[in-house]
Order: structure tokens, then C-alpha cells, then sequence
């Protein structure tokens, strides 16, 4: 049966269209510095809010009208919810998705129960991407809902729940290997604490370095060859949680000897909790060879929570796609859309539109960012801006074959710096406007 039965493929019709359900930017065939905008945006449906949001929140519950859900946690509603997701993807034209392992399968009255759960819920996920030709991004477990996990997983002071954790990921990324997932993310929804007087921070940090480690050795053991993904997140629900931001992350996988292995899933939302823009977290991975993907979306700046809107900010996905195309692409990871529809667009025909904006806002910055790069507008500011660094006493310092003495030999017999010349920063912010 049709679960949207109102709704064709969604075309691509161009700038011009009236058609509310047509893509205006995001033409998948067409190519932006070589690649078509499919293989570079590798858009991904999230499995979480799309398919099992309810739109509730702190102060009320659930609005969304889902007439195919019979709001039980059976294995029945769950497989046909795989049916209702397929269909959505396959006429919104998403290549990819991604999902906990709790989205997707219901827990069991024991870990054997969930785990037989999730194979059945897998069978018919693998039939539908055979049957579509759609894809997983990535897969990983949700340690975050359950009560067990109110003091952490992998950080836990519990033993046995650091156990029933790693049990979970074991099984989490096997489900993902036997699916094709390209990847597997690791998201500390409660690693972290509430109360330094009552943690053993170094402990809880091992804990979750060998837990890490434990996931990598048995990927290799089964032949799973996708790339392993943590994701920052700062302050929500702990107090302090130890992936922060992209550079408490990378510290910690470095500490820990697990760059090689490792590389971080950043979201917009997380960015901006955590005092950051998007584009500074998507460049400081970058440029130390670890933004594998991203979850986009958008907060609320009013709002101090993690409201993970859709984004439709065009200046944002312009600076995205500014720091992916300087990459090259993000594959195997891609652009995941971790966002909900407001409460408020309670109807299914809202995740089409909410999907579709968010497409084409990442379309059209793709194009803007491939202009801009193309005209060379920045690369020619920060080239000159850093110009004292091509020869000379600059070219010696990045060189590292100066010393302090060396230094303030060349000073003294200088007298002075060069004068300082003006960053323009204004004039580039209405550079970057010319081009919006």
C-alpha cells in the first residue's frame, strides 16, 4: 500500500517553479567542481526523527499526525514503519539514511530478545534497499534512552553496563556491516558527568578509549571496512560531556591513539551549543584530516536547547559547503539531515517539505561556495593577507630552522615590525554578500 499517496517522486523543476513539492537547487545529475550533486552531497534521511519523532517536547506531548503507526514498540508497527520510511526516501530521492539501532528495532525484554528483533527488522531493511537501491550512511546504538545508561554507557561506573554497551555495539555494527553501511558513529549522548565530586574523570575517560578500541578490533575481526565516526556534543543532558566540541574529540582520539580509526561526525546545532559556528568545527577537523560527515540542521539562536530545525539559512550552508568542497567531498560520510519538523507541521506532508528545503538550501550554498572558489574571491584575500610567510624570515620560521635568538637577532638589527595592514573584514562579508 501507498503511505503517501498524495505525493509523486519529487522532481527538479529549477529557480522559477511554483510547485511547493519540486527541488529548485538540488539537481542530483548536475555537477558542481566535478561531481554531481548526489555523489557530493550524499544526502541522508535520520531515521530518529523522521520516522519516530512524535513532536512532543519538555512542556507537552506528541502532535504528529503518523496514520501507519499504531503507536505500540511491536515488531509488526516496526516493520511496516521500514515500508512507510522506504517509500518516503524513494520519492523524496535520498540515497542514504541512518538510524540507532532502537529507531529502527524495538528492545526486547532481554538483550537476546532485541538482538533477534533487530535481525528481523534488518531482513526487511536489506530487502528494501535491494529493492530501492538506497543506502545506509551509517548505523550506530542508542546508549543514551534506556534507564541503565543514567550514569553513562561506556563511562559508566557500572561494570555490567559498560558490558551490556560494548554487547550493543557489537551488535549494532554487525547489523550495519551485513546492511552496507559505508559507516558507524559513536554519539556519548550521556558520557560525561553531572558531578565532579562523585567521578573519577580519568577512569571514565580510559573506560571510553577501550571501549573504542574494542569496536575497532572487532569490525576488523568480521571485515567491516567503514569508517568509524564521533560526533561532539557539548552540555545536553550532562553537565560536561566529554565529546564537547571538535577539539575536546580529536585531543581525545589523538591521547588515545585513535586518529588512524577515527574521524568526527559535526552538527550544526552541537556547533553553536557548544560557543562555536559550523564552520569553524567543520574547518578545524578538517584541516587536521578528520570531517568524515555531518548532521545538519539548525538551533534556535533564542533558545538554548537543541531544537535541530531544518536548515534553510542559506549564509550557513554557503560557509558547509565553503569547507566541503575545499576538501573534496565528504564521502563515506555525507550531509545527514538529524532534523524535526516542528511540532507545529504535524502533517506528513510537512517531512517532504521540511526534506526538501533543507536539499535545496545545501544545493544552492554548493553553488555559491563553487562561485566563490571559483573566482578565487578568498583564496586571493587569505593568499596575500599571509604573504610575510612566502620568503624571507617568514618562509625560515615555517621552515623551523630559526631559534628565539635568531629571532630577536633579526629584530634587533631591524628596529621594527612591518606595518600591519587591515583585515577588511567588512569588505569580505559584503564580498560574500555579492555572491548570496
Amino acid at each position: 500500500m501507498a503511505y503517501f499517496p498524495d505525493v509523486d517522486t519529487i522532481p527538479f523543476e529549477g529557480p522559477g517553479t511554483k510547485n511547493r513539492l519540486a527541488f529548485r537547487h538540488y539537481d542530483p545529475s548536475a555537477t558542481i567542481e566535478g561531481q554531481s550533486m548526489k555523489d557530493l552531497m550524499r544526502f541522508s534521511v535520520a531515521y530518529w526523527h523522521t520516522f519516530r519523532g512524535t513532536g512532543s517536547d519538555p512542556f507537552g506531548g506528541g502532535t504528529l499526525q503518523r496514520p501507519w503507526d499504531d503507536g505500540s514498540d511491536s515488531v509488526e508497527n516496526a516493520l511496516k514503519r521500514v515500508d512507510v520510511a522506504f517509500e518516503f526516501m524513494q520519492k523524496l530521492g535520498a540515497p542514504y539514511y541512518c538510524f540507532h539501532d532502537r529507531d529502527v528495532s524495538p528492545e526486547g525484554a532481554s538483550l537476546a530478545e532485541s538482538h533477534k528483533n533487530f535481525d528481523v527488522i534488518a531482513k526487511r531493511l536489506k530487502e528494501q534497499q535491494d529493492a530501492t537501491g538506497i543506502k545506509l550512511l551509517w548505523g550506530t546504538a542508542n546508549l543514551f534512552s534506556h534507564p541503565r545508561y543514567m550514569h553513562g554507557a561506556a563511562t559508566s561506573c557500572n561494570a555490567d553496563v559498560f558490558a551490556y554497551s560494548a554487547a550493543e555495539v557489537k551488535k549494532a555494527i554487525e547489523i550495519t556491516h551485513e546492511l552496507g553501511g559505508e559507516n558507524y558513529v559513536f554519539w556519548g549522548g550521556r558520557e560525561g558527568y553531572m558531578n565532579l565530586f562523585n567521578t573519577n574523570m580519568k577512569r571514565e575517560l580510559d573506560h571510553l578509549a577501550r571501549f573504542m578500541h574494542m569496536a575497532v578490533d572487532h569490525a576488523k575481526s568480521i571485515g567491516f571496512t567503514g569508517q568509524f565516526l564521533f560526533e561532539p556534543k557539548p552540555k545536553e543532558p550532562t553537565k560536561h560531556q566529554y565529546d564537547f566540541d571538535a577539539a575536546a574529540c580529536l585531543n581525545f582520539l589523538r591521547a588515545n591513539d585513535l586518529m588512524d580509526h577515527v574521524k568526527l561526525n559535526i552538527e550544526t546545532n552541537h556547533a553553536t551549543l557548544a560557543g562555536h559556528t559550523m564552520m569553524h568545527e567543520l574547518e578545524y577537523a578538517r584541516i587536521q584530516n578528520a570531517l568524515g560527515s555531518i548532521d545538519a540542521n539548525t538551533g534556535d539562536l533564542l533558545l538554548g536547547w537543541d531544537t535541530d530545525q531544518f536548515p534553510t539559512d542559506i549564509y550557513l550552508t554557503t560557509q558547509c559547503m565553503l569547507v566541503i568542497l575545499e576538501q573534496g567531498g565528504l564521502a563515506p560520510g555525507g550531509i545527514n539531515f538529524d532534523a524535526k519538523v516542528r511540532r507545529e507541521s504535524f502533517e506528513p506532508i510537512d517531512l517532504f517539505h521540511a526534506h526538501i528545503g533543507g536539499m535545496d538550501a545545501f544545493a544552492r550554498g554548493a553553488k555559491i561556495a563553487a562561485a566563490i572558489r571559483a573566482d578565487g574571491a578568498l583564496t586571493d584575500i587569505v593568499k596575500n593577507r599571509y604573504r610575510s610567510y612566502d620568503d624571507g624570515i617568514g618562509a625560515k620560521i615555517e621552515a623551523g630552522t630559526v631559534s628565539f635568538a635568531d629571532l630577536e637577532k633579526y629584530m634587533l638589527e631591524k628596529g621594527e615590525a612591518d606595518a600591519n595592514e587591515s583585515g577588511r573584514q567588512e569588505m569580505i562579508e559584503n564580498l560574500i554578500n555579492d555572491y548570496l
